[in-house]
């Protein structure tokens, strides 16, 4: 009778099979705030944010870690586990665009970011009296910040400034904003207000500008060339009498015997 041959197959082999499938299909992910990709949050000054990590399909104990930007959190014994919540409070303007991630700590590949999105209306405020010489130039300047960015207006004494190509330059970042008059005129004089508005509201700052009379220019060239020709007098005096001058400092010289 003829003996069938079978090709022996390890015990232990589905057994890992399994294990493998069960493991791409259960694989580890982190979720922050319910996100399991990185994500943006929007808030305002003030209240405090709560970031909640959360370990997905684990089955062990997993050790997580926080980072506020290059920085790593200092986490709470019991806080560190599967579950680990930080809390940024209170809000502030300074907090805008910093991101917080969770990461495994035995897979820091693993990993879910936030980006704060604290948004704020413009800050600009407070007053300047600037006080300069007609004929000379002169540089409005707001330091200016918001989120979202806001749009710019001036305006003289409450009414829209009329920008004269030849007379003024506007200069804009996200947060300076520059108004320059060129070679002012009494005119010019006046209360300037350098305002922004975004969707979160508008901000003001208010510039008195006062044009002094123009300076009398001293005259130096005139100065320059007197002083010459007192200097060349001088010196030709003492030139002409360079003789007597010379025999007088030769009797005070001579020792009486």
């Amino acid at each position: 009778m003829a003996q069938r041959s079978s090709l022996a197959v390890p015990a232990e082999g589905p057994v890992l099979a399994v294990c493998f499938l069960l493991c791409v299909a259960t694989g580890l992910e982190l979720s922050v705030n319910n996100h399991t990709a990185d994500f943006s949050l929007s808030t305002v000054p003030g209240p405090a944010v709560s970031l909640s990590c959360l370990v997905q399909n684990h089955s062990r104990a997993e050790e997580l870690l926080w980072y506020r930007e290059d920085g790593q959190v200092g986490l709470k014994e019991g806080n560190k586990v599967n579950v680990s919540n930080v809390c940024v409070s209170p809000v502030t303007e300074s907090d805008n665009g910093v991101t917080f991630t969770c990461r495994l700590a035995r897979d820091k590949s693993v990993q879910v970011s936030v980006i704060l999105d604290v948004q704020f209306p413009p800050q600009l405020g407070g007053e300047e009296t600037l006080q300069v010489e007609e004929g000379k130039d002169v540089t409005l300047t707001c330091n200016t910040k918001s989120n979202p960015q806001g749009q710019t207006a001036w305006y003289k004494d409450n009414s829209t400034l009329t920008l004269q190509p030849n007379r003024y330059q506007l200069y804009q970042t996200s947060t300076v904003v520059q108004l320059a008059i060129q070679k002012v005129q009494k005119s010019d004089n006046g209360t300037y207000s350098c305002v922004v508005r975004s969707s979160r509201g508008e901000g003001r700052r208010h510039f008195h500008l006062l044009v002094e009379d123009k300076k009398p220019v001293f005259p130096t060239e005139a100065v320059i060339a007197g002083v010459v020709v007192v200097a060349l007098t001088v010196l030709f005096g003492i030139v002409a009498r360079k003789d007597k001058i010379f025999k007088c400092f030769k009797k005070s010289s001579e020792t009486a015997l």
